[in-house]
C-alpha cells in the first residue's frame, strides 16, 4: 500500500495498491519536490471516471511505468470531487495550452505548484496520434533537467494567463431581455431531440429552466417552453435515462441521448428533479412524473446512507466494462420472461436482436410506440421483473463521500418538487440529508465541503455555502420553521464576509485569504453544476423576501447587479445568473398570515418555486413597518395570503383552491 491508504476519498483509495509512490496533495508532496529536485505529476480524476480507470489499469498498475513515475516524479492524486478547485486551477493551466480538457488530467507542476505542461488521457503505447505516457515522461523530466528557463518560461506563461482568466472581466452592460436571450437560446436547441444541437448531449438544467420560466409565462414565448419541454421528453425516453431503476446519467455520447457514458451522478439528478416535477405539475404528463419519481426511487435505493444523505456517484463500470450493468441481449431477455412477454417489452424499449450498441441494447423509448393502458400495466410488471435479474448482476461501485453542495443542490430539490407532486415522504428525506450536514459537517459558522467516516474537507467551498443556503430557504418554504431560515442568514453571512470579492462584488470558489494554489479561483460560469454566484443571486433575493430586510434587499440588488455584469459576456454560460434575474423580475411574495393558514400554505407550495417567495408572518409585528403587507394585516383575519409584487399586494386570498388563479390573474 502507498501513501492514500490512508485517505478518505474513495477515488483516492482505488489507487492505494498501485506500485505508484502517490501523496495527497498537501506541503508534504511539495516539500519533497523541492528537496529531491524532481518536478510534479499531478494526476486529477473522479471515482465514476471511465478514463480515469482505463488509465490506472494501464499505466498507474503497471509495475514498469511506476517506476518511471517513482525515479523521475514526485506524484499527486487529487480527486476533483474532493477538491474541485485544484481541479479548476490546473483544467484551466491546460485550457490556456489551448488544449481540450477532461479527465483523467495530467498536469506537470514545478515544485512551487506552478504548471508548465500537460494533457489528459495518455496510452502505454503511441496510439492514434497521442503519445505513450512513457515516453512523455521521459521527455518532461530531461527537458526540466536541461532545460531550466523552457521550463520557466511555460510556467511564467501559464501563471500570467492564470491570473487573467480569474480576473473576471466585467462587461458595461444593461440588464438582459430575457425574451430574447430565451429565443436565441431555444434557436440553438436541436428542434427534434431536444438539448444544445450536437453531440455529447449534456443535460444543461440551468438552460432548459431559463426556457421553461420563459415559455410557461409568456404565451409569445411558447417556442421557449418546446424547447424545454421536447428536451425533457427526449431524455426522458433516452437511454441517458434508466428505465428499470430510475435516475438519469451524466451525458449521451451521441445527438439523440439513446447512449450513456453510464456513470450516475448526484448533482444531475438533483438538477433535473425539479424540472421534472414543474413539468408533471404543470401539464400532467406521465413521462415527466415517472422521470421524477424514478430519480427519488433510485436515490432512495441506491444512493441513500445510514446517516441520512446522499453518496456522490456510481461508476459507469462494472466487471471492467462500461455500462455492463444495465444493458441487455434480446436472447436474455426472452429466455427470462418468455418469447410473447419478451416481444412486448423488446417492441417498446427497443431491445433488437442485433442490440443497438455494440451489439447489446440500451433500454430506451425514442422510436418506440407509447402502449396503451393494458400493455402499460403488463410491462410495468415486466419491468419489475428485468429490474430484479438486474439487481442479481455485479453492480457499479458507489462513490460514498458526501459533498456538501451537491447534497444541497438534491435537498432542495426534493423539498421543492414534495411540494409540487404532494409527496410528504420526499421532505422527511431532504430535511434528514439537511440535518447530517448542517450538524455533522459544520465547520464554525460555515459548513465543510466533504465527509467520509469521519474525516471532514475543510474548509468548504462557496458553492458548498450556497447550495446549502438555497436548501435551508426551500426547507423554510415547506415547513416554515424559523431554524431554517437562521441557518440560511448564518451561512449568507458567512460566505458574503469569508468568499465575497470586494472589488468586483464577485465570489470566489474559496476563502479569499486562500493561498495554497498559483491564484485564487474565481469562476463565474455554470459548469456540470450551477455556479455559486447564480445561485446565491437567487438566495439573496429570496432572504430579502422572506425577512424584508433592507439590508438584504441591498445586498441581494448589489450582488445580482455584479454577477449579470459577469454574465454579459457569455450569458449561455451562466443560466444560473439569469435565472436568478428573473425571480427579481418576476418573482412574487406569497406572504401567508393569520392563524389558520396550513391550507394555504401547501396551495402556495403547489405553485412553481421558480418565481415565489413564501413569507410566514405568524407575528404582525415581525415586518418592518413599511412592508406593503403591513399595514394589511389587519385583513387577514383567521387566515389569508397576500400576493406581493413591485412593492405593492393585492386583496387577500382565503380560498386555498382560488390563490393560483389570483397568481394568474395579477397580470
Amino acid at each position: 500500500m502507498n501513501r492514500l491508504a490512508g485517505a478518505a476519498s474513495p477515488y483516492l483509495l482505488q489507487h492505494r495498491a498501485n506500485p505508484v509512490d502517490w501523496w495527497e496533495w498537501g506541503e508534504g508532496a511539495f516539500a519533497e519536490a523541492k528537496r529531491s529536485k524532481r518536478p510534479v505529476l499531478l494526476s486529477i480524476g473522479y471515482a465514476a471516471c471511465h478514463w480515469c480507470h482505463v488509465m490506472a489499469h494501464e499505466s498507474f498498475e503497471d509495475p514498469a511505468t511506476a517506476a518511471v513515475m517513482n525515479e523521475l516524479f514526485v506524484n499527486i492524486k487529487v480527486d476533483r470531487e474532493e477538491r474541485p478547485d485544484i481541479d479548476h486551477v490546473y483544467m484551466s493551466a491546460l485550457h490556456s495550452l489551448g488544449e481540450q480538457g477532461g479527465w483523467p488530467l495530467t498536469m506537470f507542476l514545478t515544485p512551487e505548484g506552478d504548471a508548465f505542461w500537460g494533457g489528459t488521457y495518455f496510452p502505454p503505447e503511441p496510439r492514434h496520434g497521442r503519445p505513450s505516457l512513457q515516453g512523455v515522461l521521459r521527455q518532461i523530466a530531461a527537458i526540466y533537467r536541461q532545460e531550466p528557463e523552457r521550463i520557466l518560461h511555460n510556467a511564467t506563461a501559464i501563471r500570467k494567463a492564470l491570473a487573467q482568466m480569474e480576473g473576471v472581466a466585467l462587461a458595461e452592460a444593461g440588464e438582459p431581455d430575457l425574451a430574447h436571450l430565451a429565443s436565441q437560446i431555444a434557436g440553438a436547441f436541436d428542434p427534434i431531440d431536444g438539448g444544445l444541437k450536437g453531440a455529447p448531449k449534456f443535460p444543461n438544467a440551468g438552460l432548459i429552466e431559463l426556457l421553461w420560466r420563459q415559455g410557461t409565462r409568456e404565451p409569445a414565448a411558447a417556442g421557449s417552453r418546446d424547447a424545454a419541454t421536447l428536451t425533457l421528453q427526449r431524455m426522458a425516453r433516452g437511454g441517458i435515462h434508466d428505465h428499470l431503476g430510475g435516475g438519469f446519467a451524466r451525458y449521451a455520447v451521441d445527438a439523440r441521448w439513446l447512449v450513456p457514458h453510464f456513470e450516475k451522478m448526484l448533482y444531475d439528478n438533483a438538477q433535473l428533479l425539479p424540472l421534472y416535477a414543474l413539468e408533471a405539475k404543470r401539464s400532467g404528463d406521465v413521462l415527466a412524473l415517472e422521470a421524477a419519481e424514478g430519480i427519488v426511487a433510485w436515490l432512495e435505493r441506491e444512493m441513500l446512507l445510514p446517516e441520512g444523505a446522499f453518496a456522490a456517484s456510481l461508476d459507469a463500470d462494472s466487471e471492467g466494462e462500461e455500462g455492463k450493468y444495465y444493458v441487455w441481449n434480446r436472447s436474455d431477455v426472452d429466455a427470462l420472461l418468455g418469447a410473447e412477454a419478451g416481444a412486448l417489452i423488446a417492441r417498446h424499449y427497443d431491445i433488437a436482436p442485433g442490440g443497438n450498441w455494440e451489439g447489446v441494447s440500451i433500454l430506451n423509448r425514442l422510436d418506440t410506440p407509447d402502449p396503451d393502458s393494458a400493455d402499460a400495466l403488463r410491462l410495468s410488471k415486466l419491468k419489475d421483473a428485468l429490474f430484479a435479474e438486474r439487481t442479481k448482476r455485479i453492480p457499479p461501485a458507489r462513490d460514498d463521500k458526501i459533498l456538501a453542495d451537491w447534497n444541497g443542490l438534491m435537498i432542495a430539490a426534493l423539498a421543492r418538487a414534495s411540494g409540487l407532486l404532494d409527496r410528504p415522504a420526499w421532505l422527511e428525506l431532504s430535511e434528514r440529508a439537511y440535518r447530517f450536514v448542517a450538524e455533522l459537517m459544520a465547520d464554525g459558522e460555515g459548513v465543510a465541503h466533504s465527509y467520509r467516516l469521519g474525516r471532514r474537507i475543510t474548509p468548504g467551498f462557496a458553492l458548498d455555502h450556497a447550495a446549502m443556503i438555497d436548501a435551508a430557504l426551500a426547507l423554510h418554504d415547506a415547513t416554515l420553521s424559523q431554524n431554517y431560515l437562521d441557518d440560511a442568514r448564518r451561512w449568507s453571512a458567512h460566505l458574503w464576509q469569508h468568499y465575497r470579492d470586494p472589488q468586483t462584488g464577485l465570489l470566489s470558489m474559496t476563502p479569499a485569504d486562500s493561498r495554497s494554489l498559483p491564484v485564487i479561483p474565481r469562476p463565474t460560469h455554470d459548469d456540470a453544476v450551477p455556479n455559486a454566484l447564480g445561485v446565491h443571486a437567487g438566495n439573496l433575493l429570496r432572504l430579502a423576501g422572506k425577512t424584508g430586510s433592507a439590508d438584504h434587499r441591498e445586498r441581494a440588488d448589489a450582488f445580482l447587479a455584479a454577477a449579470l455584469r459577469a454574465a454579459a459576456r457569455a450569458p449561455m454560460a451562466h443560466g444560473s445568473v439569469l435565472n436568478a434575474y428573473d425571480l427579481a423580475r418576476n418573482g412574487v411574495e406569497i406572504v401567508l398570515a393569520g392563524t389558520e393558514r396550513s391550507a394555504l400554505h401547501a396551495a402556495a407550495r403547489r405553485l412553481p418555486y421558480t418565481t415565489t417567495i413564501i413569507t410566514d408572518v405568524p407575528d404582525p409585528h415581525s415586518l418592518p413597518a413599511d412592508h406593503p403587507v403591513a399595514a394589511m394585516l389587519r385583513l387577514a383575519g383567521d387566515g389569508a395570503a397576500f400576493i406581493c409584487f413591485e412593492g405593492r399586494c393585492l386583496p387577500p386570498v382565503t380560498d386555498p383552491n382560488q390563490l393560483a388563479d389570483a397568481l394568474a390573474d395579477r397580470r
